[in-house]
């Protein structure tokens, strides 16, 4: 479980093909604390460390051809800029919101405007009607999680949405990255996918 605080983001230094697998290895300020079998978001994808290396501070994920679909990991390249946090301490402050780490499909972004000083970005992504009616949707002013990012949905629509990026979240993610065309992972509310699970059955 995750709260869509990024800690920083991490460089991939290399990426191995599997048959439908892809492991990837990477380096952060913090993979000498890391464990093997931890959790660890990667662009909102929750991820377990398989392997170590202290000594070079690298560490090796592997994602499965499921997670490679819904997400945008297929995507990474040597020297990609990808979103990190690990798990929640359940003792701690929740700072973001709830997430799961599980993404649920990708989004494109489409529009990216500078407003003296903040950033906005729109998004959009594929629509489906009854993924919406289970909860699969944004919402004005709710919770969506972009690329592992904790976000305030504003100008909400069926296929899209816009997020408010200020400047420390602009340069302590890889959101300085994005320009149009750029894929991106989104997770839905999971409050949002239960309630409108339980609506279903009134």
């Amino acid at each position: 479980m995750f709260s869509g605080i990024i800690e920083e983001f991490g460089t991939v230094v290399k990426v191995e093909k599997d048959k439908d697998n892809v492991h990837f290895t990477l380096t952060c300020s913090f993979a000498d604390k890391l464990k093997v079998d931890q959790s660890l978001s990667h662009n909102g994808v929750c991820l377990t460390v398989v392997e170590l290396d202290k000594t070079k501070k690298t560490y090796k994920v592997t994602a499965i051809r499921e997670t490679l679909v819904k997400s945008n990991l297929g995507l990474l390249e040597s020297g990609s800029k990808v979103n990190l946090e690990r798990s929640m301490q359940i003792n701690g402050r929740l700072d973001g919101h709830i997430v799961q780490g599980h993404v649920d499909q990708t989004a494109v972004c489409v529009k990216v405007e500078e407003a003296e000083g903040s950033w906005y970005y729109d998004f959009e992504y594929d629509f489906d009607i009854n993924k919406a009616k289970q909860g699969y949707m944004t919402v004005e002013k709710g919770s969506v999680t972009v690329n592992g990012v904790s976000l305030t949905v504003v100008n909400s629509k069926n296929n899209s949405f816009q997020v408010a990026i200020i400047p420390f979240t602009y340069e302590a993610t890889n959101f300085h990255t994005f320009k149009v065309g750029t894929v991106v992972n989104i997770e839905f509310d999971i409050i949002g996918k239960y309630l409108s699970k339980l609506n279903s059955y009134s």
